[in-house]
Order: C-alpha cells, then structure tokens, then sequence
C-alpha cells in the first residue's frame, strides 16, 4: 500500500487548494480513519484534520473555518480542501491512517504560500 498524496503547489495568501489522497491498494483507505498531516519550515509533523470511517469529522484549530476534509468512498479517496491559505500553512502535507503509521507516510505534496 502506498498513499499518493497531489494538489500541493505555489499559491498566493488568501487563495486555495484542494489536497488529494489515494492508496495504491484500493481498499486501505475505505477500512481506516483518515488524517491530513503537515509539516512545516522547521517544526514538527502536525496533524490537522481527520475523518473517520463512517465520514465524523475533526478538525484541528488551525484548520476550523478554512479547510475541509472529506472521502469519496467509491473513488477510495481523501480530499483536504483549503481555503484562505496563509504563509504559516506553507509545509510538506501527507495523508495517513489515524492513528499514523511509519510505513504509510509516503512522499507527501509540498504547500507553499507567498505573502
């Protein structure tokens, strides 16, 4: 299994991004609790929204009121959905199982806002 986390890239403060996540498996993300994790610029791995499997959402606070996160069960998939993006959501995000295992982390996809 391995979990293919796209969407990052360069945007400006303000704007928005939808972060995808899918497993090479076809059936991992289906069976487990889902979180967006990140890492940013000399800090350490935070996670910042999750989803259970029966679709329960928790958000952390530097999530509330500007990201979304959801599953597409049939796509066996996992969105992060970002909005009014800041210079301190710049980071490297991945998508793990809750809670996060070492061998699912898989190469991430960077965020990066400009101010």
């Amino acid at each position: 299994v391995q979990l293919q986390a796209s969407g990052g890239g360069l945007v400006q403060a303000g704007g928005s991004l939808t972060l995808s996540c899918v497993d090479s498996g076809g059936n991992f993300i289906r069976l487990n609790d889902m979180g967006w994790f990140r890492r940013a610029p000399g800090k350490t791995r935070e996670l910042v929204a999750r989803i259970s499997r029966g679709d329960d959402v928790i958000l952390k606070d530097v999530a509330k009121g500007r990201f979304t996160i959801s599953r597409d069960h049939a796509k066996n998939t996992v969105y992060l959905q970002m909005n009014n993006l800041t210079a301190e959501d710049t980071g490297l995000y991945h998508c793990n199982k809750i809670p996060p295992s070492y061998d699912y982390w898989g190469p991430g996809t960077q965020v990066t806002v400009s101010s």
